[in-house]
This record gives structure tokens, C-alpha cells and sequence, in this order.
């Protein structure tokens, strides 16, 4: 089995309220939707964190990540130069399709893989961010997509209201929707989209990264499937958020 292998880390920046920008060098592979499990740690935590692709260059991967605990603690602290431990490419992405007008639409920190989508995309595109006060990493995706629309929970930014309230105002049509983001954004999404045209990027806690320990299970049609090895990535069909 493939082991973790060490990276240098090229940069980590603030971009935004307890978010992170991380550029390792390296030969980075995989496609949109899938991820690395990350740790610069020995054996505490115990867990190494999960983190979207959020896109490749020629010797470089980069990553976006929130501090939400003991783990991306650590990661926030990280300094260019140091080592750092990397397990993948792991899951199944999002499934590309030829598709002529799409959605990406993403929720705080869940627009991580979504640059990495858009860039594989050939087609028109419109990205729909959400957050909660003020926006981050949009800008990078000018000239990759058509249109970027933003919500904040507080009307600090673009639209005042939550990104499925967004789109509803925008109004819009699309042969497919990629998602990624919090549960109940995911959750309201499937609701009130058409299911069999909405992919979702699901979130879970994960241990292993390669589904050994069934740690991340998740409710579908099918029963429990690891988010780790038979996602992130599904159908909204395919998911039962109401189990």
C-alpha cells in the first residue's frame, strides 16, 4: 500500500477569517473532488487531517484549510521551508461530463476544490460562493469561470441571504451543479435542486483516508458507503440526508 510521503512546503498564508492557503512542492496528482490526508505531527493528534485538491501545478499542489481544531492548529503554524506528510490521491471526484452551461456552487471553505474543477471544465460556468461575513479566494477564479456570484449570511458582501437563496434570485438553468460545502447547505441544495443533476462533495470525519476503519460513513440508497472510498464525491440522488 502506498505510503505517506514528505513534502516541503512552499508557502502558508492567511487569506481569509481562520483560513489558510498551503503550497507544497512536489508532483501532485488526481482529479477534481479528490483529496489528500495531511499531518505534520508523530502521533498527536492521532488522526491526519483530510484536504481537498484545490489545484496542481508543474512541481506544486496547493490546499485551503480552516483552523477548526488541534490539527489545522497545527497546520496554521507551519512555516515555509518545513517538512510535511501527504497520503494520496484518495476518493472519487467529481464526474466531469459534457455538459455545456454548469454550476459550481460552494459554501465557506468548501470552494477548496472547486478551482481545480473549473479548471478542467469546457464549458460555461458560474460560481456561486457562499459565506458567512466576507468572502475569500473568488478572485482566483477570475478568467476560469463566466460569472462568480456571492452570498453572506449577513449581507457584509454580494447577495444578502444563503447561496441556494442566491441562486433562486439569479434564476438560472444548468445541465449539471457541483457542490461543496456544510451538511445543510448540501442537504437544502438536494431539496430543492433536481437531484439527478446535482454532484455533491460530502463531508465526514475521517480516520484512516482509505477506507479500512468505516469511520465516515454515510447514508445512501445503496447503504452505509465511506465518504473516504466511495466519495467524497455523489450523486444527490444517491444520498439519504433523512436516515
Amino acid at each position: 500500500m502506498k505510503q505517506y510521503e514528505k513534502r516541503k512546503v512552499l508557502s502558508n498564508d492567511h487569506i481569509g477569517e481562520n483560513v489558510y492557503k498551503m503550497v507544497l512542492e512536489g508532483c501532485f496528482q488526481g482529479i477534481p473532488g479528490q483529496f489528500y490526508m495531511l499531518r505534520n505531527w508523530e502521533n498527536d493528534p492521532i488522526l491526519s487531517r483530510p484536504l481537498g485538491l484545490v489545484d496542481v501545478g508543474e512541481n506544486t499542489g496547493t490546499f485551503l484549510y480552516m483552523v477548526m481544531g488541534r490539527g489545522t492548529d497545527n497546520f496554521s503554524k507551519i512555516k515555509a521551508g518545513s517538512d510535511i506528510s501527504v497520503f494520496g490521491p484518495r476518493g472519487n471526484g467529481f464526474i466531469l461530463g459534457d455538459y455545456k452551461k454548469v454550476a459550481i456552487v460552494c459554501g465557506s471553505v468548501g470552494i477548496a476544490p472547486m478551482k481545480y474543477l473549473a479548471r478542467n471544465l469546457d464549458c460555461e460556468i458560474d460560481l456561486y460562493a457562499g459565506f458567512r461575513e466576507f468572502d475569500f479566494f473568488t478572485e482566483e477564479f477570475e478568467g476560469l469561470v463566466d460569472n462568480i456570484y456571492i452570498s453572506s449570511d449577513n449581507g457584509m458582501v454580494g447577495f444578502h441571504g444563503n447561496v441556494l437563496g442566491l441562486m433562486e434570485e439569479v434564476g438560472k438553468e444548468y445541465d449539471m451543479i457541483y457542490a461543496c460545502g456544510p451538511i445543510p447547505m448540501l442537504k437544502a441544495l438536494s431539496n430543492n435542486l433536481d437531484r439527478e443533476k446535482l454532484q455533491l462533495s460530502m463531508e465526514a470525519h475521517m480516520a484512516c483516508g482509505f477506507g479500512a476503519c468505516l469511520g465516515c460513513g454515510i447514508n445512501t440508497i445503496h447503504g452505509i458507503q465511506r465518504v473516504c472510498h466511495d466519495g467524497p464525491v455523489f450523486f444527490a440522488s444517491e444520498v439519504d440526508f433523512n436516515a
